[in-house]
């Protein structure tokens, strides 16, 4: 079997922790890199942000690791990159913008075959995807595809694992989520009041559709779930606060650990446990969707359950988007262009 060529679009964290993990996938390999950086501040930027060390060269427009030449491209939007030219299977769009279906569309009409998105969509797609839960849907003629986004993942893993041991009557979520590129460092003015103060000085309230996309991705879960974000002044390490109302009575704290270890087992690239007393920070550099504090387990009332799951929110997302990529490749595409 030929490797699947993958095009990304957006070489932010969440691009290049995918590239990254590219480069151990011998079953694909990135052949090209749209953004709108210049080539030798993206080169810059993956030899020092921080993660995994890597040993780019950098000649002319092309990005070398260990023999795997990458072009990097200059495009703004989706319709400005010709997919074609490198005969380009799967786009992975991490910039967090085009996140609509007729931006999507344009991949397609630049000649990629399919697109997967690194965040959740705008507006219905062909599928959205969380790993180790509905991910025996994928379908060779789904084109536009979303591996929804790293909350989503943590929580769609939570809510499946205690649903199917105990019966999850209603939910109530909250992301304690680092601070995103889009947000200012300093009081500005933005679209949204809140959204406009510094990050990195306060704790700012935000919306969060992850309860919204639930119910395409886990349809029994249909008015049962509501939620929101807490941004915070660190820049990676997040935290999913999920406490649940259980048909099960009198289920005990314990009960729901063991619960969790036995999903770890059963899902053991997608859930990790911790017995440790940690912090955000020691999340930095997991690749699992989550990783499950049991030390974070609390019980009230007979039937109400909470629950604490850690998560890197770049390098879990780009873990998914990566298992994601070999999944559609292994079943091609079905048909022409959409």
């Amino acid at each position: 079997m030929s490797k699947i060529k993958v095009g990304l679009m957006g070489f932010g964290e969440i691009g290049r922790d995918i590239y990254r993990l590219s480069l151990n996938q011998p079953e694909m390999e990135v052949v090209a890199i749209s953004d709108i950086g210049r080539a030798d501040i993206l080169h810059y930027l993956l030899k020092t942000d921080g993660r995994e060390a890597v040993k780019p060269d950098l000649d002319g427009n092309f990005l070398v690791v260990d023999g795997h030449r990458a072009r990097l491209i200059h495009g703004v939007e989706p319709k400005d990159v010709p997919w074609d030219a490198f005969d380009v299977d799967i786009v992975i769009d991490s910039t967090n913008k085009y996140r609509t279906r007729s931006a999507m569309q344009a991949h397609l009409d630049s000649g990629a075959k399919r697109v997967i998105l690194s965040s959740l969509p705008h507006d219905d797609i062909d599928r959205v995807i969380v790993m180790g839960v509905n991910d025996d849907t994928i379908d060779a003629g789904d084109k536009l595809v979303s591996a929804a986004s790293a909350t989503t993942n943590a929580l769609a893993l939570m809510l499946d694992v205690l649903d199917k041991a105990f019966g999850v009557e209603s939910a109530m979520m909250t992301t304690i989520h680092a601070y995103t590129s889009d947000q200012p460092l300093r009081d500005t003015a933005a679209e949204n009041f809140r959204r406009s103060r510094s990050a990195a000085k306060n704790i700012i309230p935000n919306v969060n559709i992850s309860p919204y996309w639930m119910e395409h991705i886990l349809p029994r879960f249909k008015g049962k779930i509501e939620g929101s974000a807490l941004n915070v002044p660190v820049p990676m390490g997040s935290l999913l606060d999920l406490t649940c109302v259980l048909t099960k009575a009198d289920t005990t704290a314990e009960e729901v650990n063991d619960a969790l270890r036995k999903a770890a087992a059963d899902l053991p690239g997608y859930i990790e446990i911790t017995d440790d007393p940690i912090v955000s920070s020691d999340v930095i550099g997991n690749s699992h969707s989550l990783l499950f504090d049991t030390k974070g387990t609390l019980k009230s009332s007979k039937r109400m359950i909470k629950t604490l799951s850690w998560y890197d929110n770049s390098l879990g997302q780009a873990g998914r988007l990566i298992d994601l990529t070999l999944a559609y490749g292994k079943l091609g595409v079905k048909g022409g262009a959409a």
